[in-house]
């Protein structure tokens, strides 16, 4: 299979997440048209993405959700658990920590690392807390394979080089900061602040749009 676009490996994440939610409540079907509505896209988009996997169905009755969800888990899983440090547990990489830990079978929260002396060598919420003088020993001995970043901003471009050295192979980086890493190293840099200005310049435009139209 050639290489899958980064929107399209999102948008089939989000339709694993609505299936599955269809699934609990016993939606054995679904079409199209309302898997894209309850997005916010096209029919087109939703059958394209599916065609894009290999997927194809008979889409008189809809997609058989069950079957669906296992051939979504089938691209975006790897076979076996993926292991996961948390680089920084303040408030934020608590909150993260508690949000997703038992969400995916195949993506486990192992390790987190912090400097603060009040938190290394204790468990929150069931995860060790490590110094960050042990990560590259912890990294190989845990076999973690990526990192969410929730370490404060001024220290994050300190970050990039241990994460470097211990093999990471991802990166999910919560700061402000934008960073950089070598070939071989996918990172996401996911800027709350940035998000919050986007939707509420959108929410400016509509509420400007509405006054001038009365």
């Amino acid at each position: 299979m050639s290489e899958i676009p980064e929107k399209t490996i999102e948008r089939l994440s989000e339709y694993r997440r609505t299936l599955l939610a269809c699934h609990n409540q016993g939606i054995t079907h679904i079409f199209s048209h309302v898997l894209a509505g309850i997005h916010g896209i096209t029919a087109v988009q939703v059958r394209r993405d599916l065609m894009l996997i290999g997927f194809s169905s008979d889409t008189k009755k809809g997609y058989d959700v069950e079957v669906l969800i296992d051939f979504i888990s089938g691209i975006l899983d790897s076979p076996n658990v993926v292991n996961i440090g948390v680089l920084g547990m303040g408030n934020l990489g608590q909150a993260l920590t508690k949000y997703f830990n038992g969400r995916r079978s195949k993506l486990r929260i192992v390790a987190s690392f912090d400097v603060d002396g009040d938190k290394v060598g204790h468990e929150i919420d069931g995860i060790p807390c490590y110094g960050m003088e042990s990560f590259e020993e912890q990294v190989q001995k845990s076999d973690i394979k990526i990192v969410i970043l929730s370490s404060p901003t001024s220290i994050a471009s300190e970050l990039v080089v241990p994460i470097i050295n211990a093999g990471i192979k991802g990166v999910l980086n919560f700061t402000s900061m934008p960073l950089n890493f070598p070939r071989g190293i996918f990172v996401e840099n996911y800027d709350i602040t940035t998000v919050l200005e986007k939707v509420a310049y959108f929410v400016k435009e509509a509420e400007e749009s509405t006054d001038a139209q009365n």
